[in-house]
């Protein structure tokens, strides 16, 4: 049968008839869904084409059912389909039908659906009422096309998939209900008050839900036309799902209501009945967390939107445990109704709130309303205890980690404390109950010395028991995770046993016995001397003897091995060695390389590259190894004698690659290599034995032979047993205590050198002792950044900052006393590592103590019941396994409770978006620390960031041009780092003022300026981050005065701010941004470009210390008045401009107490400069690159403090250096002055 445009008489005809019924429809469809489905096999093109016939049969019988009523191009569509089944079975030949389906009636089925315009045949208006029958099968089409369209959308409906599938589920469950009142399952005469106003809402109900389908439909059928460009942003169809579910939760309310009256006359409604009770607590929790989010984005914070989130906080506790049978059976759609006029209640509330009327009767009615929700509270709690719960559960049953007891209390007390000073939602409901248990227990634990807890076991063991039932009702309460028995009875039973134990503890223990709790928040921390630059004591014999070995003997290459058991001071001797002044005077080039288990060759030979060219900034591992690193390592090595240290090389494989590009000529070149593998040194054939492990060395005098004979030799154990003894009283009876516990000591393997360190942890403080153990996170013999320790620590709790010390000071602190421990090696002044046996020390002890964990490959963990770690480190390889699939961290849907009570996580190596729909984040709610760099966030996730109002710490990788306003529920957040991808600039938008606890922002290029519409973002008058210290990269249009942005940051120390000029905005119109506003800073990173900026109408803040400049023409002017900044120590100036190419006069200029001056790639060929006026306490000069440069005056020989000149890719400057080098040299009658000149090839300088 042939029906288009040859046959328009007969479509008239057609459309003048009513229509293929709607029962023979849907019988053509499904008889020839299962004609193709019989086929499919048969032949591979068939496939797209059943794929596109389902389609196109979706949107017909939609179509059909949502038009007002018969028209021509329905008409044809319908008498077409039914024509094609009726020859579909009466065809011999299938392959003769797949041709004519593939090739004719197809591509005409699309046409005409297509020019039918399916979307048009729906109006916004309602259409007329429906039959009961109509609506029945309309229903059933939209069930079909619901379960549909996600094969069709999936890149629309997936990151929503959640909300897509509660949304299916209640519509099903609406559905039935329908269909049971049809058939007469409700009884509608004893219900007809409460069923009449519902009916009407069906068919409205059905009609959006329609039009959102229909939308998804049209859309689908725009993409076969070659010029649709008007892709449907995903945020959209999210509106869209969110905006059908809030529809239809007040449908299932009132179904739910009708149920409820009916539950006794029917089977059938009782079926329905448990579908609901599934399905209700879902919807309710969907809907109460849309409205969270819109009262924290929509509402202004007062007492009554508090305590709007204490109450939903509350109903979610409620409403996550509905489903796990703790509530009486017959009670339980009592508590629903509960639970939904509670919910009305908030509603209501809000929408007043959001009215905004200010007169005084108004506001004191919505105070009042928001006090009788805590009212409302306190009564339910009383009904949940006495009349819905069931008998509680007996937390005795519970498993705990922890079996160091000291450190669990400090991690407690920490814990405690910050849930005390949060202004989180999620801890208001209990705050109370909280601040006493932290109280209390502060209390007991002052009682419990070391000895206390020897003499009175069975007392302490009692307090850790009470503690963890707290810590754990408490978490459970915030997690919502089987929360609501914790809170009802757990959490009240426990506060009073806490009570009772510190009744019996002060009467059995005298105070003064006891210790000061280690974090009371009065209690001042004091600051030991620095430990950085102590003398490393020891080896002086075999120290000399590598020495001759280096500097004498053959011409060729030879190799000096160091064999020997961990602990025995094999880093410590090569370390002193390489150092020594002799050596670095003896070769033109020194390399030092921590192998490790490092299996990437070409990793090595970049690090080992870097520092021979001079390079020490830190490379990117995943993008800065060059392919041809070995070949390049060789050229640079040639012709030089080069000293390299290979340190803790674990096989041969490894050495023999990294040795290979070795140039072997008659320089007599070194290696060294440390080892614990005498394997290696049979390798080379190395005969020499650097020091035997039977050996003990007497360097420790003051502690005594006694303790150096129990120590046999181990530099290691002789190091941390001195950081014990350093630390106690010089009394005789306190080194014979150390002596007394070494007594059972044998140090002959690696178990009982950690018997040392043990004991050197138990004599650290109790607040750094944690902190130690969190140093195992690092990888082994990584440089560990001191800076960076105070993120890692302050992310987990750990820093008691106090109003007498700020975290920084702390920080340094707690590694003074680590470093004078010896348990912390330190390298250099902002460097420190562990040793190898410390670190293993510390990861055991995180590992039995389930602090943190590391996951990769096969030890993902499953969804089993085993407890899991407070803070989790993914390395995510995606050969291994699948964070997308079946990762329990990410999927609340796994079995496994303990996810929740997470702390931190860290995901690194990631890929790019590389978690499913099915990954969430909302369920971590106890979070602290997050770092997802790893890990491109969808909108989706990004926005469920928002609900972990216990975040400190926060690292997220994003496409997004601006943070979502949820993220403004973060009140907790200290540290935020963006990657923000593709260059794109960050708007910092109004939830970033709500931050108030901010102290570090750090992004690629962030700004106030919306770029998109050339407009600042409007802030309001009391916008202000008082505690904001850190804050780049900053970026600047310069159009308008900044002192406005720059005062709301009063305490800030660190900035780095780009300016650059509008691509419509001449360089006249430029302002210099008003920095001396910001009477705090200390460091300035500032780049423009040479034409961006031409005057500097502001001065720079007098507190500076550090100054960057990038990109900038400076004239002697401008340098003078930098001159005159009082604190300024080091100056780095790059890619600028001095006196437009030409002459730098520093003619009565003087750096008072700049120590550093670092040039790169800076323009001028004249310096004129009395050095020693100039730069009277100058200790470092470094220039790079400098090319129109000729040399460096000589008057740099006065300056009495210089110690070093380094030159890069400046070969002009070479012989300038040497003379003042020898100047010097000559002057002090010693080798007082470092200075390299190293020749860079331009490539590699552009690294630089």
């Amino acid at each position: 049968m042939e029906i288009g445009k040859e046959n328009e008489g007969e479509t008239e005809i057609l459309a003048s008839n009513s229509l293929v019924s709607s029962a023979v429809l849907r019988d053509d469809i499904v008889n020839l869904q299962d004609f193709i489905e019989r086929l499919k096999n048969e032949q591979d093109q068939i496939v797209d084409q059943t794929e596109k016939l389902t389609f196109l049969l979706a949107c017909l019988q939609l179509c059909y059912y949502m038009s007002d009523g018969p028209n021509a191009e329905m008409s044809c569509i319908s008498y077409e389909v039914h024509d094609l089944v009726l020859s579909l079975f009466h065809q011999s030949s299938g392959d003769d039908m797949m041709v004519k389906l593939t090739d004719h009636v197809i591509p005409r089925l699309l046409e005409n659906i297509t020019s039918s315009k399916i979307a048009d045949h729906y109006h916004s208006e309602s259409s007329a009422t429906m039959t009961e029958d109509q609506l029945v099968e309309l229903l059933d089409v939209l069930l079909v096309n619901l379960h549909y369209l996600p094969k069709v959308h999936a890149e629309l409906i997936f990151p929503s998939m959640t909300q897509y599938e509660l949304l299916q589920n209640a519509f099903g469950n609406l559905r039935d209900f329908y269909a049971l009142k049809v058939n007469g399952g409700v009884e509608y005469e004893t219900i007809e008050y409460v069923l009449s106003p519902v009916l009407p809402q069906f068919q409205l109900m059905a009609e959006t839900v329609g039009h959102f389908c229909l939308i998804l439909l049209s859309c689908q059928l725009d993409k076969t036309d070659e010029k649709y460009d008007n892709e449907l942003p995903v945020s959209q169809v999210n509106f869209n799902i969110v905006h059908l579910l809030l529809k239809i939760i007040p449908v299932s309310l009132d179904v739910m209501h009708i149920c409820y009256l009916n539950a006794s006359k029917s089977k059938e409604v009782g079926r329905l009945i448990k579908q609901l009770q599934e399905a209700y607590p879902d919807l309710l929790i969907e809907y109460l967390i849309h409205l969270q989010e819109h009262v924290t984005n929509n509402i202004t914070p007062s007492t009554t939107s508090r305590n709007i989130h204490v109450m939903i906080e509350f109903l979610f506790i409620i409403l996550y445990d509905v489903s796990k049978d703790i509530i009486h059976h017959d009670k339980l759609f009592l508590l629903l109704e509960v639970v939904e006029a509670l919910i009305e209640e908030v509603t209501i509330l809000v929408r007043n709130l959001e009215e905004k009327t200010t007169s005084e009767d108004n506001m004191n009615v919505t105070s009042c309303a928001g006090l009788n929700l805590l009212e409302n509270i306190e009564l339910l709690k009383e009904d949940l205890k006495n009349v819905f719960l069931k008998a509680r559960a007996d937390s005795s049953q519970l498993c705990f980690p922890m079996s160091d007891g000291p450190l669990f209390m400090t991690f407690l007390l920490t814990n405690l404390k910050d849930l005390v000073d949060s202004n989180a939602s999620s801890v208001a409901l209990i705050k109370e109950e909280i601040k006493k248990v932290k109280e209390d227990l502060e209390i007991i634990r002052s009682f419990f010395g070391y000895a206390e807890q020897e003499l009175h076991r069975d007392l302490w063991t009692r307090v850790l028991d009470v503690a963890y039932e707290a810590e754990h009702a408490i978490n459970s309460i915030l997690a919502q995770d089987h929360g609501l028995l914790q809170l009802i009875f757990i959490l009240p039973d426990t506060l009073e046993k806490i009570k009772l134990v510190k009744k019996e503890v002060q009467e059995k223990i005298p105070k003064s016995s006891g210790i000061v709790v280690a974090n009371a928040p009065n209690k001042p921390v004091e600051r030991k001397s620095p430990t950085i630059g102590k003398i490393i004591v020891g080896f002086e014999e075999e120290t000399e003897w590598i020495i001759r070995k280096l500097t004498s003997g053959p011409a060729e290459i030879d190799v000096i091995s160091i064999v020997g058991m961990p602990g025995i001071g094999k880093t410590t001797l090569a370390y002193r060695v390489y150092n020594d002044k002799s050596i670095v005077d003896h070769f033109d080039v020194c390399a030092w390389c921590t192998v490790d288990q490092e299996r990437n060759e070409k990793k090595l030979l970049q690090k080992i590259f870097n520092q021979v060219i001079g390079l020490k900034e830190q490379f990117n591992e995943d993008h800065d190894i060059d392919d041809d690193i070995a070949v390049k390592l060789r050229r640079q090595l040639f012709g030089k004698r080069y000293l390299i240290v290979l340190d803790d090389m674990w096989d041969t494989a490894t050495l023999d690659e990294l040795t290979r590009p070795f140039p072997e000529l008659q320089k007599g070149s070194r290696v060294i290599l440390t080892s614990r593998k005498k394997e290696i040194r049979r390798k080379l054939g190395v005969e020499k034995r650097v020091f035997g492990e039977e050996r003990c060395p007497d360097e420790l005098q003051d502690v005594g032979k006694k303790i150096a004979r129990k120590c046999d030799g181990l530099p290691l154990v002789l190091d941390l047993i001195g950081g014990v003894i350093s630390r106690k009283e010089k009394k005789e009876a306190l080194w014979l205590e150390v002596q007394n516990n070494l007594s059972s000591f044998i140090f002959k393997e690696e178990e009982e050198v950690m018997k040392v360190i043990q004991l050197s942890y138990d004599h650290l403080s109790d607040h750094v002792k944690p902190c130690l153990v969190y140093l195992a996170s690092y990888p082994k013999d990584k440089d560990i950044v001191i800076s960076e320790l105070k993120d890692l620590w302050i992310a987990q709790g750990l820093v008691q900052q106090t109003e007498m010390k700020s975290a920084e000071e702390v920080v340094e602190i707690y590694v003074d006393e680590l470093i004078s421990s010896s348990l912390v090696i330190p390298f250099f002044k902002f460097i420190c590592k562990i040793h190898d046996l410390v670190h293993d020390f510390c990861y055991i002890k995180s590992r039995k103590e389930k602090l943190f964990d590391f996951i990769g490959g096969s030890n993902a963990p499953s969804s089993s019941s085993g407890m899991m770690a407070r803070g989790i480190t993914i390395r995510y390889d995606q050969r291994l396994f699948h964070l997308d699939e079946n990762f329990v961290v990410f999927n609340p849907e796994k079995k496994n409770p303990y996810v929740k009570h997470l702390l931190s996580l860290k995901v690194y190596d990631g890929i790019k978006d590389c978690l499913s729909y099915k990954s969430h984040l909302k369920h971590l709610r106890l979070l602290k620390s997050l770092d997802l760099n790893g890990i491109t966030l969808t909108d989706s996730l990004l926005n469920e960031i928002g609900m972990l109002d216990h975040l400190k710490h926060l690292i997220i990788q994003t496409k997004a041009k601006a943070l979502p306003p949820s993220l403004s529920n973060l009140c907790n957040l200290e540290i935020l780092v963006v990657n923000n991808l593709k260059g794109s600039c960050m708007e910092l938008s109004p939830c970033f003022w709500s931050l108030a606890k901010l102290r570090d922002v750090r992004m690629k290029i962030c700004s106030f300026y919306d770029t998109y519409i050339n407009e600042t973002t409007v802030l309001d008058e009391d916008s202000r981050l008082e505690n904001l210290r850190t804050l780049y990269k900053l970026y600047l249009p310069g159009l308008e005065d900044t002192e406005d942005i720059f005062q709301r940051f009063p305490n800030l120390q660190n900035l780095r701010v780009c300016i650059e000029q509008l691509p419509d905005c001449s360089a006249e119109k430029i302002c210099f941004p008003r920095l001396d506003v910001l009477n705090e800073l200390e460091v300035l990173h500032l780049s423009a470009s040479w034409d961006s900026l031409s005057e500097y109408t502001h001065g720079f803040p007098l507190n500076l210390k550090i100054l960057k400049l990038k990109g900038l023409a400076l004239t002697s002017d401008t340098l003078s008045r930098i001159a005159r900044l009082p604190n300024l120590q080091a100056l780095y100036l790059k890619d600028t401009i001095i006196g437009e190419g030409k002459e730098w006069n520093m003619e009565d200029v003087t750096f008072k107490n700049l120590k550093s001056l670092k040039l790169v790639n800076v323009s001028f060929s004249e310096w004129q400069v009395d050095a020693e006026e100039s730069f009277p306490m100058l200790e470092m000069l470094d220039i790079r690159k400098c090319d129109e440069l000729m040399d460096i005056p000589d008057s740099v020989g006065d300056i009495a403090s210089l110690k070093l000149i380094h030159v890069l890719s400046s070969p002009q400057l070479k012989n300038s250096t040497f003379n003042i080098k020898e100047y010097v040299d000559e002057m002090t009658g010693e080798d007082k002055l470092g200075s390299d000149h190293i020749y860079q090839p331009v490539k590699a300088s552009n690294r630089s």
